[in-house]
């Protein structure tokens, strides 16, 4: 199966190409009123797993990108004053449990530690969500999902999730791909000529194996993509790896020769 089912609604779910049992997870899941963790390194799926799946059940997905401003008031919602009155208007997560959405949190470790207070007992048996400065609880509907992700390799120490906060979760371990996989995948999103398919992961694969070049984050799927997309529009390979692959890892400068050099022999 190269991706989930369409939906009830008639849309065809958005492409995705799972590496193992992670779509029959979320299903059971998702039947279960389970939350949901994803957590594996940057661009290896996540979220188009979470798009596709969100389609495949026929429900809005409402997504959160968080960062260490991110706030439980950002997320929850506020007064504001408008034409002379104040008034309350939601946030995000109170509109996804509201409308019975799948609410994704992005990179949830990077948010502030009251954001992660006010999810907890909307994470557990309870599903319901406290908004204190209206005095309301909204219990979640049937239909409502909560999916968090995080890089657990990125940033450790302060940005880790605590033990009690992943335990209220289920969690789905994500990497990339396989070698065929991964080709096939840039053969579909990027219409990729099944040659140059295999020399990109060729080069990922390479890439990922030289722990010595002390990368942050190594190359991605989503990075693989782009290059694909951009030779497919008529821009040389070794050009197409620099912009797309090379420049975006690293701004040392014997590092990217290294990894351009890479490139090069395999283009």
């Amino acid at each position: 199966m190269l991706s989930p089912l369409p939906s009830d609604t008639g849309k065809v779910a958005p492409y995705y190409r799972p590496t193992g049992s992670e779509v029959e997870a979320f299903r059971h899941a998702y039947q279960c009123h389970l939350p949901l963790l994803l957590k594996g390194p940057t661009g290896c799926g996540k979220s188009r797993f979470v798009e596709a799946m969100a389609a495949e059940q026929g429900r809005e997905l409402v997504t959160v990108a968080c960062n260490d401003e991110t706030s439980a008031t950002d997320l929850l919602g506020r007064w504001i004053v408008r034409g002379g009155d104040t008034i309350w208007q939601d946030g995000p997560v109170t509109r996804a449990v509201r409308r019975g959405a799948v609410l994704y949190l992005d990179e949830i470790a990077e948010a502030r530690e009251d954001v992660i207070v006010v999810l907890h007992p909307l994470s557990d048996h309870r599903r319901q969500l406290f908004l204190d400065r209206i005095d309301e609880t909204i219990d979640a509907p049937p239909g409502f999902m909560l999916i968090v992700s995080y890089n657990p390799g990125y940033r450790r120490g302060v940005r880790e999730l605590k033990p009690s906060t992943r335990q209220r979760f289920v969690s789905l371990r994500f990497d990339y791909p396989m070698e065929d996989a991964e080709a096939e995948i840039l053969r579909a999103e990027a219409s990729a000529p099944p040659a140059i398919a295999k020399k990109l992961v060729t080069f990922a694969q390479k890439i990922r194996k030289l722990e010595e070049l002390g990368l942050s984050e190594t190359v991605s799927t989503r990075q693989l993509v782009s290059a694909a997309v951009l030779i497919r529009n008529g821009l040389p390979p070794r050009l197409a790896c620099n912009v797309a692959i090379v420049q975006p890892l690293t701004d040392d400068g014997d590092v990217a020769r290294a990894i351009q050099d890479i490139a090069d022999l395999v283009f």
